[in-house]
């Protein structure tokens, strides 16, 4: 069960929605849910948050017109995840872009018992990491994206329980997200 909801920075304050994620396949649609959420203003700070169950969370952070910053928790756990996929960017995981697997022909291809996709867990990349490795566990992302609204890097990352709330609180945005939860 995931549970989303955008928050707004604006003259007056937070504003909080919350928002249906079925109709987004890219991060480009996320930006662009951010941007119509910005009040008028589209110089606005919109917050995007994505939550997992306790399981991962994400915040997608955009301002203005800037390309969006992202942080999620746990980049393994959101890996297996179609929104959490969302948000674990080329650039964010630090490859080439479109040099994922599925782009790859001789994966494709391969005829030693892992022809169906399936990646030969003993098989070294070119970094040297063995397949299944591609998704580092743990937070991956801006550890700073809430540094200058009142969450600092090392705060946000000893969050463990009840995350959003937390977020929310230290952004004194607590009331606001809660009429969406």
């Amino acid at each position: 069960m995931y549970f989303a909801a955008l928050l707004a920075r604006t003259e007056d304050g937070w504003e909080a929605s919350d928002t249906e994620l079925d109709d987004v396949e890219t991060l480009s649609d996320l930006t662009e849910l951010a941007q119509e959420a910005a009040a008028g203003d589209a110089d606005d700070t919109v917050l995007l948050f994505i939550e997992q169950e306790d399981v991962w969370f994400g915040v997608v952070r955009v301002d203005g017109e800037e390309d969006p910053r992202i942080y999620v928790s746990d980049a393994a756990a959101a890996s297996r995840s179609s929104y959490g996929e969302i948000l674990l960017t080329d650039e964010l995981l630090g490859r080439e872009p479109g040099s994922g697997d599925e782009d790859d022909l001789e994966d494709l291809t391969d005829l030693d018992g892992t022809e169906d996709g399936e990646p030969d867990p003993d098989e070294e990349d070119d970094d040297g990491a063995t397949a299944g490795e591609a998704v580092p566990p743990g937070p991956l992302g801006d550890t700073r994206i809430l540094e200058d609204l009142g969450l600092a890097e090392k705060e946000l990352l000893a969050l463990s329980s009840d995350v959003l709330a937390e977020i929310a609180e230290a952004l004194g945005a607590s009331e606001v997200l809660e009429t969406v939860r």
